[in-house]
């Protein structure tokens, strides 16, 4: 009997929970390893979710035609309508990417670094993941030269890649693919055959909106599957709930078919009560357009003043243009770190910066790079604070970072890298 694929737990869970345990213990621990965003739910959308808890139906495999109709409109006004038909809703989109590579079958193309799941997932589907470096400042997508080469080995090795998986914009640096860059990913899929699996769960938080992340689904619309949800715009992570946009072609018709007889197989239908919050959503009325532009300007100004923290630091940082996340590279440093603290690599670093001062962050390693590389992950979601009233404030406040919670937050960060580094700082005010 062959042996089950080896699963580990997902780094930013396990990480998340081991900071858990150390503030019970009574520990001072400051937690950037989650991508969870520690806002408060809209109001509008506790209600519309309470109105629906009567919901007690399976309904439809792909989602409540509301909720199909809403995604679709949402799509279009970023220029990438589609058939309600081709819309398909799941109980979160991690499953949802899950459900989509074993409905695409084959091998995987997965960008370096990448997102904790692309990889483990690909495994967990009886896959092989190829793994592609992504260009400096472009996180997200691969190299799309590099990753001709890597399938083309690939399938002379006696391997079946069939899908490439590319987040725009891009976790875990922050960083967003140039159009150009797409635009040759596109010509890439097409003249090898991939399906294109955009995860753009992060589009709606790029900080500048007049210049949106490029979707592949512009440039091969016959081949680009589209997945998103309400985890990171809305903060909504507990309520499970993502859809996706098949390409409207027979490749895509062919794959709804097997994606929703899998999901008739796994979850049968997504949570009702959630589904009637998520049409709402989707459908952008004013309340919440604004809502998530105040929470677009929150993430910018925390991420800019922990980013130039680092910088200070004298870690290496390309420009963040998007989410809540920061990459830094501590390979400037790499002589310091290892002569004054054992610091050989991302691994050493990370666990140096949460054993010895608590500030839990992730290695590089987590994402797909080499344990020696010096690079972190780390997360400004769940500095905003620690009650709903103070994240109802710092949505609400014109200097987030007047804020004693989140100065506390950012000066402590400071501290830290001084620590690191041994800059000689004052003291934080306490």
């Amino acid at each position: 009997m062959p042996e089950p694929a080896p699963v580990s737990m997902s780094a930013t869970l396990a990480a998340d929970e081991a900071m858990a345990r150390r503030r019970l213990a009574g520990e001072q621990v400051l937690s950037m390893t989650s991508g969870e965003i520690g806002l408060p739910a809209h109001p509008a959308l506790r209600e519309r979710l309470a109105a629906a808890a009567d919901d007690n139906a399976y309904g439809p495999v792909p989602g409540s035609e509301a909720l199909r109709v809403a995604a679709a409109g949402y799509w279009e006004r970023r220029g990438l309508g589609v058939d309600p038909g081709l819309v398909v809703a799941g109980p979160g989109s991690k499953p949802l990417l899950f459900a989509l590579l074993l409905a695409i079958g084959g091998d995987v193309v997965v960008p370096v670094p990448s997102w904790v799941s692309y990889a483990a997932q690909a495994r967990l589907a009886g896959a092989h993941p190829v793994t592609v470096p992504t260009l400096p400042g472009e996180g997200g997508v691969p190299d799309p030269e590099r990753l001709r080469e890597a399938v083309t080995l690939a399938r002379a090795a006696g391997h079946n890649p069939r899908a490439v998986v590319v987040t725009v914009p891009d976790n875990p640096t922050g960083t967003v693919a140039s159009r150009a860059t797409v635009l040759r990913l596109a010509a890439a899929a097409r003249d090898l055959d991939l399906v294109i699996v955009s995860d753009e769960i992060y589009c709606d938080l790029v900080y500048d909106t007049a210049a949106p992340a490029e979707s592949p689904a512009r440039h091969a619309p016959e081949r680009t599957v589209v997945t998103t949800g309400l985890t990171k715009n809305l903060a909504l992570g507990g309520w499970r709930t993502g859809v996706a946009r098949l390409p409207d072609s027979d490749i895509g018709r062919a794959l709804h078919t097997r994606l929703v007889s899998i999901a008739s197989q796994i979850w049968s239908s997504p949570t009702a009560p959630v589904q009637a919050a998520a049409a709402y959503a989707f459908a952008e009325p004013p309340e919440i357009t604004e809502h998530v532009a105040v929470s677009r300007r929150l993430h910018e100004t925390v991420v800019r003043a922990v980013a130039d923290r680092f910088t200070r630091a004298g870690a290496r940082l390309h420009p963040v243009r998007a989410t809540s996340y920061l990459y830094p590279d501590f390979e400037p440093l790499r002589t310091h770190l290892a002569r004054t603290h054992g610091v050989h690599g991302g691994d050493d670093l990370a666990r140096h910066l949460t054993d010895r001062h608590g500030l839990g962050v992730l290695p590089a390693s987590a994402f797909g790079e080499a344990p020696r590389a010096l690079r972190i992950r780390a997360a400004t979601s769940r500095l905003y604070g620690d009650t709903e009233e103070q994240r109802r404030a710092a949505l609400a406040a014109p200097d987030p970072l007047g804020l004693p919670w989140i100065k506390g937050a950012v000066d402590r960060i400071a501290d830290v890298l001084a620590a690191l580094t041994g800059e000689v700082r004052p003291p934080s005010a306490p």
